[in-house]
């Protein structure tokens, strides 16, 4: 949208010529408006779309294509068409339901370390997860549940769409080559799904078998850690997260308290943007602790929209969410080091 240098003033030319200062701007213009429009309709799950579009913006990606788009549109569905249908058929058969979860776990983190669409692992595993624990309770929830989750992801697609097109990345910008989808057996791709559902398929099996909702936060957040290769570092990507969980519970706290005083939602929409764009700089650094405002604003998002709803209690909730994402963190860099100590030694 800003392209012609000869309508801005020098300082502004060079503000839309600086890839870092776009990138910074776009995650919180994106990332404000998707919160006003979720949060000024307000449908179900609306709070997803602004987690979506903060957890997409934050990374060095370029304007997505249509067919990329579409693609990410139909991926969503094929997904919680999957976990419908776990929910509404498998789970009746519990021995045969927990077989073929392990089987889909594992075939969704080696179609990922294959290079295989990230959107569509994170969407698949999140309907596989979340919808049988839903439909424990009611079937007809887990359909509305599935409805708001398509619609809250379509929606941030779109504004993707609109971030990119109202602050594009120069024309010079460099972006990561994104691996080939390699169709080939890969050994060290298969090794990694393995761990990753080594992981995931106990505590899964376990929450979902006991209907153990009120712990979900854990099962979710174990299960999204481990889509990323480097957390098999264990107790270095464990301290990473819980510090970027505490970073995010910070700023929440102090964002809490400015609403609660001023309870207007201009005024919300003001303060998001100021973080957002604070946020934004820290990410596209580019030094050490760029990895930990990236989180950390996810952890943000999350604890503030739990402190929305009438009568909540903001320093329960804040207490409860920290402990829930560090138990996750726990879980994960236990097993995991069990795992590489006793199965998957390195050379």
């Amino acid at each position: 949208m800003f392209t012609n240098s000869h309508l801005c003033p020098d300082w502004l030319s060079k503000v839309f010529a600086s890839a870092m200062h776009m990138r910074t701007l776009r995650f919180a213009f994106g990332v404000t408006l998707s919160c006003a429009i979720a949060y000024g309709i307000d449908w179900p799950l609306a709070f997803l779309m602004p987690i979506f579009t903060a957890l997409i913006l934050a990374m060095p990606l370029p304007k997505p294509s249509v067919r990329a788009s579409l693609n990410n549109m139909l991926s969503t569905l094929k997904a919680f068409g999957v976990g419908l249908g776990f929910s509404l058929f498998f789970l009746q058969f519990p021995i045969a339901y927990l077989l073929l979860l392990a089987v889909v776990l594992f075939h969704l983190y080696y179609y990922l370390n294959r290079g295989g669409s990230f959107w569509f692992t994170l969407m698949s595993i999140i309907a596989i997860l979340v919808l049988p624990m839903i439909a424990n309770s009611h079937e007809g929830l887990a359909i509305s549940f599935s409805m708001g989750f398509v619609y809250s992801s379509w929606l941030t697609i779109a504004m993707l769409w609109i971030a990119h097109y109202v602050f594009p990345d120069p024309s010079f910008t460099h972006f990561p080559v994104k691996p080939k989808y390699n169709n080939i057996y890969s050994n060290v791709a298969a090794k990694r799904a393995l761990k990753s559902t080594l992981v995931v398929f106990p505590i899964a099996a376990l929450f979902i078998t006991y209907g153990l909702s009120d712990y979900l936060l854990i099962m979710t957040f174990s299960a999204i850690f481990t889509l990323k290769p480097d957390l098999s570092e264990g107790k270095a990507a464990g301290k990473n997260s819980l510090l970027s969980t505490l970073l995010g519970g910070l700023f929440a706290w102090c964002f809490y308290w400015l609403i609660v005083a001023v309870p207007l939602f201009h005024f919300y929409l003001l303060l998001l943007f100021v973080t957002s764009l604070y946020f934004g700089q820290k990410i596209f650094a580019g030094n050490n602790l760029s990895k930990y405002y990236s989180s950390g604003f996810i952890a943000l998002l999350i604890i503030i929209n739990s402190s929305m709803s009438v009568d909540a209690n903001f320093n329960a909730i804040f207490i409860q969410r920290i402990l829930l994402i560090s138990g996750a963190i726990v879980y994960i860099v236990c097993v995991l080091k069990v795992l590489e100590r006793y199965f998957f030694k390195s050379p």
